[in-house]
C-alpha cells in the first residue's frame, strides 16, 4: 500500500502540470485498444488537484477513449489475425469471443455502451466490435455516448463534492485503492467467466 500510495502523490502532484492533459489524453487513447489500465485514475487525480477543471479533462478524456476505441475497432477490422488476436490472447480472452460475438449479434450498441460505460475492459469490445464487423456509426455512437457518460459523471461528482472528496480520500486512502482494484478485476472477471 505504501507503494501505491506514493504512486497517488506522485500522479497528484503531477496532475497539477502542463503535462497532465496531453497525458490523460494518452491514457485514455491507449485504454481504449490495449493498455490495462483506465484513464479514471489520472482523471481523478487531475480533478482533485484542479477541480476547475473538471469539464476540460472529461471532455478530453472522452474524446481521447473514442478515438482509440475506433483504432480498436481498426485493428480488430483490419488487423484481428495479425494484432488483434495477440491483444485478445495477453488478457486471455480467446474463448469469450464467441459469447462477445453473440451479444453484438443480439445487442451491438448495447453490449458497446455497456462495456464502456462499466469496468468491463471496453478494448476487448473495441477490437471484437471490428472483428465482427458491427455498424461503425453505432459503435461510435454508443462509444461517445457511454464513455462520456462515464467520465462526466465521475469528475462532476468530484468537481460538486470535491474538497469532502479529497479528504475522504486522503483518510481512507487504502480502502479505495482496494476497491479500485476489485472493481477493475471484478470487470475481467464478469468478461472472463460470466460471459
Amino acid at each position: 500500500m505504501k507503494l501505491i500510495r506514493r504512486l497517488y502523490d506522485w500522479v497528484l502532484h503531477w496532475s497539477a502540470t502542463p503535462y497532465a492533459l496531453p497525458a490523460l489524453g494518452i491514457i485514455a487513447f491507449v485504454e481504449s485498444s490495449v493498455f490495462p489500465i483506465p484513464p479514471d485514475v489520472l482523471l481523478i487525480a487531475m480533478v482533485v488537484a484542479v477541480p476547475a477543471g473538471w469539464a476540460r479533462y472529461a471532455i478530453v478524456c472522452s474524446l481521447a477513449s473514442v478515438v482509440g476505441g475506433m483504432f480498436g475497432y481498426w485493428i480488430g477490422y483490419s488487423f484481428m489475425d495479425v494484432i488483434g488476436n495477440e491483444i485478445v490472447a495477453l488478457y486471455h480472452f480467446q474463448e469469450k469471443f464467441d459469447k462477445i460475438a453473440g451479444l453484438y449479434q443480439q445487442y451491438e450498441g448495447w453490449a458497446v455502451a455497456a462495456a464502456g460505460f462499466t469496468p468491463l475492459p471496453y478494448k476487448v469490445f473495441t477490437l471484437a466490435a471490428g472483428a465482427f464487423k458491427i455498424d461503425f456509426p453505432t459503435f461510435v455512437f454508443a462509444s461517445a455516448l457511454s464513455r462520456s457518460a462515464r467520465f462526466f459523471l465521475v469528475a462532476g461528482l468530484l468537481w460538486k463534492f470535491g474538497p469532502p472528496v479529497k479528504a475522504l480520500i486522503e483518510k481512507y486512502f487504502n480502502l479505495f485503492s482496494i476497491a479500485f482494484f476489485i472493481l477493475l478485476v471484478l470487470g475481467f472477471y464478469v468478461l472472463k467467466f460470466v460471459l
